[in-house]
Formats: C-alpha cells, sequence, structure tokens
C-alpha cells in the first residue's frame, strides 16, 4: 500500500472512532442515528448535481451496500445498547477483516500474501482481545455485535466490488450515501413516530456525526480501488486504538494492561500490512 493511501485510511480509522462514540454516548442511540442519516442525506444531495453517475454495472451494488447498511444501522444501536463502547466495538470491527478477506478471495479473486495474512490475523487477534473482560466476553454483548461484523464485512466487499465497477470513486459513493441515508429515516417513522427531546447541543453533535460518518467511510471506497479489501479494512478498523482511548478519556471506561497490549499487537499487524 502506497504511503499516500495508508495515510488516508489511517485518517479514516480516527475518524471513524469518533462518530462511533459520539454514538455510543447518545441517550437514544436510535435517533442518534436517524439524526447522523439526515445529515448524510444532506450531504449527499448537496454533493449529487457536482458528480456524475456511477456506471450502470455498479448500481446493483449501490442498491445491495445501502440495504447492508440499513440493517448494519440498526444492529449497531443494539450492539451498544448491550455493552461499553470498548468492549463491542472491537468485537464488531475485529470480526470483519478476516471476513473481507476471505469475501474477496471468494467473490473478487484476490489472493493475499503471507506478510498481509499475518498482518490481518494481528489486527483481528489484538482488537478482539481488547473486548476480553478477564478470560471471556460477556455472551449477552457477542449476538449483536457479531451480527453487526458479519454486516461491516458484506458491505466492504460489496462496496469493494461495486466501486471498481463505477468508474468513479466519490460518484459511487454518493449515489451509495443518498440511497443508504434515506431509509434510516423512514424506519424511525415506523418504529417511534415521535422523536425524543434532544438539546440543541445534541442535536448538532449527531448531525456533525454524519457528516464523519460520510467521510470515514468515502475514504474506505476509495482506497479499496487500489489496495485489497481485507488489507484496507484491516487497517481501517485498527480506529479500536483510538476508541479505547476515546472510551476512556470521554466516556470513563476503563483501558486496562490487556487493552494496551491489544494496541500494540494492532498497530503491528498495521505495519505488516502497511509493508
Amino acid at each position: 500500500m502506497s504511503p499516500f493511501v495508508l495515510a488516508w485510511v489511517g485518517c479514516a480509522a480516527v475518524l471513524h472512532a469518533g462518530w462511533n462514540a459520539v454514538l455510543r454516548g447518545g441517550s437514544d442511540r436510535l435517533w442518534s442515528m436517524t439524526l447522523m442519516m439526515l445529515a448524510v442525506v444532506a450531504a449527499s444531495a448537496a454533493a449529487a448535481p457536482f458528480l456524475p453517475w456511477p456506471d450502470p454495472a455498479s448500481w446493483p451494488y449501490v442498491v445491495a451496500s445501502a440495504v447492508i447498511h440499513t440493517g448494519y444501522n440498526l444492529s449497531l444501536v443494539r450492539t451498544y445498547a448491550a455493552g461499553e463502547l470498548g468492549e463491542t466495538y472491537p468485537i464488531s470491527r475485529g470480526s470483519s477483516p478476516v471476513l473481507v478477506a476471505l469475501g474477496a478471495a471468494a467473490f473478487a479473486g484476490e489472493g493475499i500474501g503471507i506478510l498481509a495474512a499475518t498482518g490481518i490475523a494481528l489486527v483481528s487477534g489484538g482488537i478482539l482481545s481488547l473486548a476480553l473482560r478477564g478470560r471471556r466476553v460477556r455472551a449477552g454483548v457477542l449476538p449483536a455485535a457479531l451480527t453487526t461484523g458479519v454486516l461491516i464485512g458484506a458491505y466492504t466487499v460489496v462496496d469493494g466490488i461495486g466501486v471498481r465497477l463505477a468508474g468513479n470513486s466519490l460518484a459511487y459513493a454518493n449515489s451509495m450515501f443518498l440511497l443508504w441515508g434515506l431509509t434510516t429515516p423512514v424506519l424511525f417513522l415506523v418504529m417511534r413516530r415521535r422523536p425524543p427531546a434532544y438539546t440543541p447541543r445534541q442535536t448538532a453533535t449527531a448531525l456533525a456525526g454524519g457528516i464523519v460518518s460520510i467521510l470515514a467511510y468515502g475514504i474506505v471506497i476509495w482506497a479499496m480501488q487500489y489496495d485489497a479489501m481485507g488489507v484496507v479494512s484491516a487497517l481501517r478498523e485498527t480506529s479500536v486504538v483510538h476508541a479505547a482511548v476515546i472510551g476512556r478519556v470521554f466516556l470513563g471506561e476503563t483501558l486496562t494492561a490487556r487493552r494496551i497490549a491489544s494496541c500494540a499487537a494492532i498497530a503491528a499487524g498495521a505495519a505488516c500490512l502497511a509493508v
């Protein structure tokens, strides 16, 4: 991976941890997610007149990704209701790089070399170890977190294939974001009908989180044009290191010696992938 692409994926990791912290810290996570999606719709609609349409060959992938992302939104809300950011985020993100690498090999014919495979293993192992409490993870956390991880793997592979057919990464990403952003507000109206009472600051924070989310994943979609999906996914998931720090500083969560050692393993894996 070139240093330029590596640097941008590293930025995406920081941004991703940030908007997930915003969602986890919200008093009503479904409404926070809905506000994020309203911001996504507004930004995508504003950008649409200045971008071409993606190639028709990519349209099925745009639709499929938007549908999977909608399920991901709901699963992520459920995940953060089940446990702390520093506990659930590593499980969801740690399970996805291996799934992406396998999916890319099966559906896109991508191969993974020994060094890259070692890097993916170190990143995934380090991420999953971040979630351990003692020698186990709380059973109640696993179903939602692992479901989220599977959905992450699914939409990453779909987008990795779709963006290569689109002819323009920005056009592909913006079309997917626009379609994806429209679904969650509709679901909220079906499920809740009335929004909770949010202060202007809470509303502004959630809206800003939505803008950050499309920046974070837009970078990843762009990067998957240039490198293997499993490599990009594993580097993106180094965001769990940032999430562990954010959880400690801003959400009052515990940062143990085990979690610090896990972060070191993740850094080593990222170095393997960068090489």
